[in-house]
């Protein structure tokens, strides 16, 4: 993890610089400065949240940066660091570092050359339950390290995995796998991640995060599409 990142974002001054366009919530690009560091960060204000019928209003942010704390925890380091602030111009939330990347260069573009790399995307997206994987939620950075982002809508206790990795669907876990995954129980169940989750979900999610876990564990496979509504829309 970049500690002096997210240390950044948490206490730097922030500027917001424009309204990032096609998002389904209101989402703008920021610079985030401090003493001579600064970085670009995208910034979702709870308040430009579009409610949604099936999570609670207004937890979009908190989700972002639950599964930055999840992923850090497991040792993946997918998220790129992620913060809220409660003293941003528009108010309250989330505030990522910005990945400079190429925008065709998604999952259905990388897959043919690098899917081997998306193995723990998957487990990730399983762990957390997330709604919304599209194709264009993964970015490869300016030195070709894979990103995951945009999580606003993860961690629902009741199963919404919607994907467009489902490559690797009924296949054993690898013991690297296992191993975070076993990690990830002692971190749940009573260990630092489960208090820091617990200031972001409510207590059902977290419960249930644990359980999707401990499941993952008991079948020793990656999950498997279970009905018509596994696919996000729109794919990229």
């Amino acid at each position: 993890m970049n500690v002096a990142t997210e240390q950044l974002l948490l206490c730097g001054d922030i500027e917001v610089l424009g309204l990032i366009p096609y998002s389904s919530n209101y989402t703008f690009l920021a610079r985030v400065r401090q003493d001579r560091s600064e970085t670009l960060a995208v910034y979702k204000p709870r308040r430009g949240e579009r409610p949604l019928w099936d999570f609670p209003e207004g937890t979009l942010a908190a989700r972002e940066v639950a599964a930055f704390a999840l992923s850090e925890a497991a040792g993946w380091h997918l998220v790129p660091p992620t913060t809220l602030r409660r003293d941003a111009p528009l108010g309250e939330g989330s505030l990522q570092q910005f990945i400079e990347h190429d925008p065709e260069r998604h999952f259905f573009a990388l897959a043919d050359e690098r899917l081997e790399d998306f193995e723990v995307f998957a487990i990730f997206d399983a762990v957390i339950n997330n709604a919304d994987r599209k194709a264009g939620h993964v970015l490869e950075g300016r030195d070709g390290r894979l990103w995951a982002v945009d999580h606003g809508v993860s961690f629902h206790r009741h199963r919404k995995l919607r994907t467009v990795i489902w490559n690797f669907a009924g296949k054993p876990l690898s013991p690297g796998l296992r191993a975070d995954l076993l990690r990830l129980v002692d971190e749940l169940d009573g260990g630092r991640l489960r208090a820091r989750l617990s200031e972001l979900l409510r207590r059902s999610e977290v419960d249930a995060t644990l359980a999707r876990v401990e499941e993952l564990l008991l079948e020793d496979r990656f999950p498997s599409p279970a009905g018509d509504r596994d696919l996000p829309w729109p794919l990229v």
